[in-house]
């Protein structure tokens, strides 16, 4: 039996905990989280070892990361960077009652909650967090670290770019794109293409505002090849 360490011990790292559990094929060592307050605990009754640096100190464990909110929907692809582990060290989590079909693809690193669905020739890319109920379609692709909140819908042929963040409830109208680390709110349904480092809400979804300093981070990191602070 492999083991796993996940790293964050907040919300999605406690789902992501009980699907491990649920599953039953992975031994969970703990959680790795950098708030010392939590050192020594447990949360759910999943230890907390230590600091996110630790897990250069267990080798032989794979490894989930589980941190990031709409708030900081970027933190997953900074401290994915910042640990700089080979992809093979990286685990891919699916609930046992989540839907893959055999012509569809998950990247290493990602998490796939309870009862979300991938119909056919779907490619979701690394590190990518898909929360219950979620329903990607046929032909979608979903880039690295973005996020599907707990019930999105995704028509056919749609798109998230690297790091898209789209709130629960969201409908996506098939082909079109989410831009790179823009957010969708919650409830909105996007009927045409999203910019990059934007966000959208509403039904139909509208422009609101320029995405908040993390993410728009994160954007010029990749347009431009600096480094992010």
């Amino acid at each position: 039996m492999s083991e796993l360490l996940i790293i964050g011990a907040g919300g999605f790292a406690r789902e992501t905990a009980q699907a491990v559990r649920d599953a039953g094929d992975t031994k969970l060592l703990g959680h790795l989280d950098d708030n010392t307050a939590l050192h020594g605990t447990e949360v759910d009754g999943v230890p907390v070892l230590g600091g996110c640096d630790l897990v250069h100190d267990l080798p032989a464990a794979r490894v989930v990361v589980c941190v990031g909110n709409p708030r900081d929907y970027a933190a997953r692809a900074r401290l994915v960077r910042h640990l700089g582990l080979p992809a093979d060290r990286y685990a891919t989590v699916l609930h046992p009652t989540a839907a893959v079909s055999s012509t569809s693809e998950v990247g290493p690193g990602s998490v796939l909650l309870a009862h979300c669905v991938l119909t056919a020739a779907v490619r979701v890319g690394a590190h990518v967090a898909v929360m219950p109920h979620a329903v990607l379609t046929h032909d979608d692709v979903v880039e690295d670290c973005a996020t599907l909140a707990a019930g999105v819908r995704l028509g056919g042929g749609a798109r998230l770019e690297r790091g898209a963040y789209v709130g629960s409830g969201a409908l996506v109208r098939e082909g079109t794109t989410v831009g790179a680390w823009s957010l969708v709110g919650m409830g909105s349904t996007v009927l045409g293409d999203v910019p990059p480092g934007e966000v959208w809400a509403g039904s139909p979804a509208r422009r609101l505002r320029t995405a908040d300093a993390p993410a728009l981070d994160e954007l010029v990191t990749r347009t431009t090849g600096g480094p992010a602070t």
